[in-house]
């Protein structure tokens, strides 16, 4: 069985729709696919509806903005209960967060560069999640890079002048608020340096204490040696090992299925979560 748990839908800063998300999922022989776009939840109807029809399976889930100890940690929730008010609360506080981060990232980029507000949610048109993607893509249609990858490890880098951070809620809450909604924590590509410092070791035994489910170790931003870190770590604190592409469509060159989570782990997750896994 193929799983690929980490994929984005154009309801944040993916490209497909939904419904075009599962079909690729089911194109490119995954047998499983869960959605986790940016803090929201949006895409979970069409997606579902989709992997009902084309018998494709789908876990649904999202990727949640948090903070640990002043730098940026996303978490993969999957299976939780779109409906809890804690999480749906956090979610919003979020998002809002997000727009302000857009506004003043794209009022520092303009005094260089031409790009405005509107050129980026021109390229949001379906998404309740506004991110550093919608600015990259502002910035390909303006002709400013060449690609989204040029935008990201220059002037959208976090050590560029123009990045600025957005609140959002600390890691170990998140855990917390996450559980409380029945939903499923693992912390998403956690060595990637390229979105920000490495966790250090010792950060995931308190995550794991707070109810931390398991690490997304198999990711395209990880080295051969940064894998078998968070293997070591895994294993010793009993957390939950997944593997995925973090696809975003055409935007970036991740590919469905290119890192894959073994079956045994989806069914740890389901037994854990609120939400039930649709079946192909």
């Amino acid at each position: 069985m193929r799983i690929d748990l980490h994929a984005h839908s154009d309801a944040s800063d993916g490209t497909m729709p939904p419904r075009e998300l599962v079909a690729a999922a089911g194109q490119a022989g995954l047998d499983v696919v869960a959605i986790t776009d940016h803090d929201t939840t949006a895409g979970w109807a069409e997606a579902a509806e989709a992997a009902r029809e084309l018998g494709v399976g789908l876990v649904r889930g999202l990727e949640m903005s948090t903070w640990y100890h002043g730098g940026s940690v996303h978490l993969l929730c999957y299976l939780p209960d779109p409906d809890d008010p804690g999480l749906a609360a956090e979610l919003a506080s979020t998002r809002a967060a997000r727009v302000g981060r857009v506004q003043q990232m794209v009022t520092a980029l303009a005094r260089d560069y031409p790009i405005t507000f509107d050129d980026v949610t021109a390229q949001a048109t379906s998404a309740t999640t506004l991110g550093r993607p919608h600015i990259a893509a502002a910035l390909v249609a303006n002709g400013v890079v060449a690609d989204w990858d040029e935008a990201f490890t220059t002037m959208l880098a976090s050590d560029s002048p123009y990045y600025e951070p957005y609140q959002a809620i600390d890691t170990a809450h998140a855990i917390a608020v996450v559980r409380a909604a029945g939903g499923v924590p693992v912390v998403a590509h956690p060595a990637s340096s390229r979105r920000g410092p490495d966790l250090p070791d010792d950060a995931f035994a308190g995550l794991a204490a707070a109810g931390l489910a398991g690490l997304e170790v198999h990711h395209r931003d990880h080295s051969a040696a940064q894998v078998q870190r968070l293997t070591t770590i895994a294993t010793r604190l009993g957390l939950l090992v997944t593997g995925s592409s973090d696809f975003h469509g055409s935007g970036k060159a991740n590919r469905l299925g290119e890192n894959l989570t073994d079956p045994v782990v989806l069914e740890a997750i389901a037994a854990q979560g609120a939400t039930e896994v649709i079946a192909h």
